[in-house]
């Protein structure tokens, strides 16, 4: 589909976002751009969107926040109808693709230059726990009872099976990229023949996920993932809101980073006061305890519970741009981009 841009590159390096569905999703991929530029002025950004997001953004006059629009096939719009595809969509030389639920906090050339070893690679960590791709709740018990993961594995031929988070894939090899896409796709095609459960039953989720199959189509093909957890140099840590200091602009953000990682996975338990009591009894343990205060590359609001204040952000951001203090954002991230060299 667009083998002319794979002959011929845009750019060195660049960032690709997607959005399709309600407006909202528009103006969060905007939000993220935006707190790109605070920090990196420089490498370009795609934007493959459904026409009716390209027809927002020209009535606006908001299409040159992105330095190339692409518009996204009917049968794309999804989550794995894009990501099950990204090789369709490699604009750049190295590109970076990004949900558009994410805020950047620090300069990302370091991170791009540990990229470069990789031909495609998604962040995410070694080895997936019985909660990827599987219950969320009490339901666990039975998985690991009857050792489902475990058979999953031994029917695909698979040794092991990483946790990807897909919120950030690097790619740079269209040939590697589209092997990843191809397999992934014909793993989900095979769903019966696992023990993962569909996304949608989850709270808030519509769509499929596309997690499971590309973290086996990387297993089947050997690839590495890219450690996501890495203390002070993580590429995005999630947003948690007792875990998170930050301004309202989150231009300053600051995340509680506990070296355990069985600690720091208590993260995601929704109760306060339960993930504060459990936290302080395995802290008991010399060394569980232990934490850091991180700041990321990016802020990623992952988790439902916890997407509130990046709504307001994004909103906030939408009201400015169309209200004519374009300007003032451009001017403001100049000021923050010169303070961060």
């Amino acid at each position: 589909m667009l083998r002319s841009i794979h002959k011929k590159k845009l750019a060195p390096e660049g960032y690709v976002y997607a959005t399709y569905g309600h407006p909202k999703y528009l103006k969060h991929a905007i939000a993220s751009v935006v707190s790109l530029r605070r920090y990196d002025q420089e490498r370009p950004v795609a934007l493959v969107c459904a026409e009716k997001h390209k027809q927002i953004l020209e009535e606006h006059g908001l299409t040159d926040i992105f330095d190339v629009i692409h518009i996204l096939e009917s049968d794309r719009a999804s989550i794995v109808g894009f990501k099950h595809n990204i090789h369709e969509y490699l604009f750049f030389e190295k590109n970076l693709f990004l949900d558009s639920d994410m805020i950047w906090c620090k300069n990302p050339d370091p991170l791009w230059q540990s990229f470069k070893p990789y031909t495609f690679t998604v962040t995410g960590t070694q080895v997936s726990d019985n909660f990827f791709g599987g219950p969320k709740n009490i339901g666990v018990i039975k998985d690991i009872l009857l050792r489902r993961r475990k058979r999953t594995l031994k029917h695909f031929g698979l040794t092991y099976l990483s946790r990807v988070q897909t919120g950030m894939i690097y790619a740079q090899d269209f040939g590697m990229t589209k092997k990843v896409c191809e397999l992934a796709q014909k793993m989900l095609d095979r769903k019966n023949e696992t023990h993962f459960r569909s996304r949608t039953l989850e709270q808030g989720r519509s769509e499929e996920s596309c997690e499971w199959s590309i973290a086996m189509a990387m297993s089947k093909l050997n690839l590495p993932i890219f450690p996501w957890l890495q203390g002070h140099t993580s590429p995005q840590l999630d947003y948690i809101e007792d875990y998170t200091s930050h301004d309202p602009d989150f231009e300053y953000v600051v995340c509680t980073y506990y070296c355990d990682q069985f600690v720091y996975n208590l993260r995601g338990i929704q109760s306060k006061w339960l993930r504060s009591l459990l936290t302080k009894m395995v802290s008991l343990i010399p060394g569980k305890g232990d934490y850091l205060k991180a700041t990321p590359y990016l802020l990623h609001f992952g988790w439902y519970h916890q997407k509130q204040p990046f709504f307001e952000f994004a909103e906030k951001t939408w009201h400015l741009l169309t209200s004519g203090k374009k300007e003032m954002i451009q001017t403001e991230s100049k000021l923050i981009h010169g303070t961060n060299q």
